[in-house]
């Protein structure tokens, strides 16, 4: 919608100019302001009503673009009502700038569709909220930097005065104020006469009103002004507004302007400037690196919360030595590692057991989510995080009652989370493929588009932490989308006619990108799954596929130079200690790895086996040695329940065991020559024994050896953390249809002629008895006549319907519902009265 030139009347009110739009444009006025149909009004007079709430219109202005909002904040400054000549003269100024008068259309047709602006184009009018809410005041200066009008500054002025400046300016008295202030007015507005007046003052003078034609338009006078003062005081070119303060009428500031109501007009926004361009198989295959790091990163953090991870605070979330803890065991920095344990807990994979000591620990989701393939996995991480609130950048920082955020916590929701996030990646998908993007460039262009909002800042801080969790998560690849990215946001994938080359320094024959684009609506639920499989389809064949062997070294290490087979790293995880991670993995063998292994159920030949049928080089006689060696001795010692008993054959070594000092906390004593008692329980004892050195092993109470495995820890099954809305969610196709036939319908019954009646007062509902309803339902069916009636549903919700009545009979009557457009059937005791609509 942009300049409409219709020949009907121009409306007298917002409702009467919805009243006249289409289907389609109150279809795109109730998507841009889902508000206004929650709940869905009963006619148009109420939607109009609550179009001009200051709730609705502040959420409005919101959501408009640096330009659009400059154009209203340009009406609010303009006469009521304004002709687009005179709001093209001040976004355009005197110069006519081309390409603000190109832009001014589409700025227009915004406000229009988005119902803050209606009116034809010699009669605009900006909703008296909207201008409220822009115009300049002393409490609220106007972004135009613009004062009150020579009408509004005059306000409260003498008479007297106002006839004095009238005479120094060089105007004729009038009769009263009203003339006299219309004549300045006239005259500050006259650019061949007010360039006149101005050529006539000092430069000082000049000076004066040069400080001020920006704004702030307020200045600082004392009782007794210097003549450079006096002389724009007398003139009317400054007016006092207080004792001590003056103003700058807006007329003399649009004057010194040339005509512009803002310093800087934006009618374009700032181009995405790209800084590199890399091949587009650079750019996938290391998002897709990266995207399996994600995907095992997550993996690591739940395996070593698989029996339990850290206990939940009495107030919610992670305590920050649990946090360091975690990011010490995931070899990352903290705020990396709240990343990955709030990622996992928006994919359902973690919650609190609640537990009377309440822990984290993995969901039974996270079972499922292990069985899944790579690409799979990393798409369900993927999914999970674009329409995430929960903010992890937020965690250290303080909330509102100076509170520390922690990972996991409350506090960590903001609903414009998922909106930056989006735009970012469509900004993205917008550059050519392969290229990164200045990170500022992409700041500026999020502030011309949303400028308005109360939280810039932190609208900032989201499109710079979805930059960096777009590369963690691998949606990008060295700053650039990737094309399982693409493919993630629904979008189609590019045809690009040849891959440009590698250019580390930024392609400098590229363009910014200025353009006014449409922005992308957010895929439907349904639409993300498809889009999601999608990815994962196009990120499968980047993956590197697992191998199922490792190479042993003599120095007691293995190297796996590449992702394992689930079965060979689970084996691997209990045997051997992770030294360091990269592109290949070190494993460490140590004797206390193989005694977790030997406790865990393996033998000394199943290890052997199993390291012969996995190494690509022979096993090497250090690392057999080790093992047979701590085999040896494992279960030499058996350790049980007295509160603890240790048992051997060989009475040397219990001997051994009461001698050494380390053993005095343990409260050992010989029960017999192969046996001693200790005051400590079994599992301190076996820990104790350890450490000085021994490989004992527990027993049962029927002497049997107990097999040490672990026992995984999952919560009751957990829903993953909804999503908290930005307002009310945007209807679909069907909502929308929906509301739009009930408002017209219910503005058709409450706009539809009807006679009056003297026993009801004009727009109350009909009120008529029993055998009067009956009597006129039974005569309107003979007659083929429209009714008007109210109506009583078993809600007990009244409303005022138009029905054309066709049988009457049993207690109800059926008739062609015109609010509804469809028969229905009514029964009469719900019904509180009929009349008969007017002849015409």
């Amino acid at each position: 919608m942009g300049r409409m030139s219709n020949p009907a009347p121009s409306p007298r009110s917002l409702a009467e100019a919805l009243r006249a739009r289409d289907d389609a444009s109150l279809g795109a006025l109730l998507r841009a302001r889902p508000d206004l149909i929650t709940p869905v009004p009963t006619d148009l007079t109420q939607l109009a009503t609550r179009a001009g709430t200051r709730a609705s219109v502040v959420r409005a202005l919101e959501r408009l673009d640096r330009f659009a909002l400059q154009t209203a904040e340009a009406l609010a400054v303009a006469g009521d009502p304004a002709s687009y000549e005179e709001l093209r003269g001040l976004m355009a100024g005197d110069a006519d700038d081309p390409t603000v008068a190109g832009a001014l259309p589409r700025a227009l047709g915004t406000l229009r569709e988005q119902a803050l602006v209606w009116g034809e184009d010699d009669r605009l009018r900006l909703v008296r909220t909207a201008r409220e809410l822009l115009a300049p005041s002393p409490q609220h200066p106007s972004p135009t930097g613009l004062g009150p009008s020579v009408q509004e500054a005059t306000a409260g002025m003498s008479p007297g005065r106002i006839q004095e400046i009238v005479g120094a300016a060089g105007l004729p008295s009038t009769h009263d104020s009203v003339s006299a202030v219309t004549a300045l007015t006239a005259l500050f507005t006259d650019r061949k006469r007010m360039t006149a007046l101005l050529a006539g003052l000092p430069e000082d003078s000049l000076d004066v009103l040069r400080r001020l034609v920006w704004g702030p338009p307020y200045g600082q006078v004392t009782a007794d002004p210097a003549p450079r003062l006096r002389r724009l005081l007398d003139l009317g070119l400054l007016l006092p507004t207080a004792p001590g303060t003056v103003v700058l009428p807006r007329e003399v500031a649009l004057h010194l302007r040339d005509g512009l109501a803002h310093r800087a007009t934006e009618p374009l926004p700032p181009g995405v400037e790209p800084v590199a361009t890399h091949r587009p198989q650079v750019v996938d295959a290391t998002a897709a690196g990266q995207a399996y790091t994600a995907v095992a990163t997550v993996e690591e953090l739940l395996k070593d919360w698989d029996e339990g991870g850290p206990a939940v605070l009495r107030a919610g979330g992670l305590s920050v030595r649990d946090l360091k803890r975690t990011a010490v065991a995931l070899d990352v920095p903290e705020p990396v590692a709240a990343f990955w344990v709030e990622l996992a807990y928006a994919a359902g994979l973690i919650a609190s057991d609640g537990e009377a000591d309440e822990r984290y620990a993995a969901t039974p989701a996270y079972d499922e989510w292990l069985e899944q393939s790579a690409a799979d996995r990393w798409a369900q991480l993927a999914e999970a995080w674009l329409p995430a609130t929960r903010t992890p950048g937020l965690i250290a920082g303080r909330d509102n009652k100076d509170r520390t955020l922690s990972a996991l916590g409350p506090g960590l929701d903001r609903s414009a989370a998922p909106e930056v996030r989006h735009r970012v990646l469509t900004l993205l998908a917008g550059l050519p493929e392969g290229t990164s993007p200045a990170a500022e460039s992409v700041l500026a262009r999020l502030r011309w588009e949303r400028p308005q909002r109360r939280e810039e800042d932190l609208r900032s801080r989201l499109a710079e932490w979805t930059l960096s969790e777009a590369e963690l998560l691998g949606v990008t690849g060295r700053g650039a989308l990737s094309g399982h990215g693409r493919a993630l946001l629904g979008l189609p994938a590019r045809q690009a006619p040849a891959a440009p080359a590698e250019d580390p320094k930024g392609p400098g024959d590229k363009l910014p990108v200025h353009h006014v684009t449409p922005v992308p609506e957010p895929l439907t639920p349904t639409e993300q799954a498809v889009a999601t499989a999608a990815a994962a389809r196009l990120l499968a064949p980047l993956l590197p596929e697992p191998l199922d062997h490792v190479l042993l070294q003599a120095d007691l290490t293995a190297v796996a130079p590449g992702p394992l087979q689930r079965p060979l790293a689970d084996v691997l995880d209990v045997l051997a200690d992770v030294e360091s991670k990269g592109g290949a993995t070190v494993y460490r063998f140590t004797p206390g790895s193989v005694r977790r292994a030997l406790d865990a159920g393996r033998s000394a030949s199943d290890l052997h086996a199993f390291l012969t049928s996995h190494s690509r080089t022979p096993v090497p006689q250090p690392l057999a040695y080790l093992i047979d060696d701590v085999a040896r001795k494992h279960g030499h010692l058996r350790v049980g329940a007295a509160s603890s008993y240790v048992r051997c054959d060989d009475d040397a070594v219990l001997n051994e065991i009461l001698a050494d000092k380390r053993a005095t906390g343990l409260g050992l004593r010989r029960l017999a020559p192969t046996v001693l008692a200790a005051q400590a329980d079994p599992t301190a004892l076996l820990d104790g024994l350890r450490q000085m050195g021994f490989a004992p092993a527990a027993e049962s109470a029927e002497g049997d050896v107990l097999i040490a495995r672990a026992h995984a820890h999952r919560t009751p099954p957990r829903t993953p953390p909804e999503p908290v809305p930005d307002g009310p969610p945007v209807p679909d196709t069907t909502l929308l249809s929906a509301a739009i036939r009930a408002v017209r319908a219910g503005d058709l019954a409450s706009t539809a002629p009807r006679k009056e009646s003297p026993s009801r007062p004009a727009g109350e509902l009909p009120r008529t008895s029993s055998a009067e309803t009956l009597a006129t339902m039974q005569a309107a069916v003979l007659t083929n006549e429209a009714l008007w009636i109210g109506y009583v549903n078993a809600e007990g919700s009244a409303s005022q319907r138009v029905i054309a009545p066709i049988r009457v009979e049993g207690g109800f009557v059926t008739a062609y519902d015109h609010t509804a457009d469809e028969v229905k059937t009514y029964p009469l005791h719900r019904i509180t009265g009929v009349a008969e609509l007017a002849d015409d």
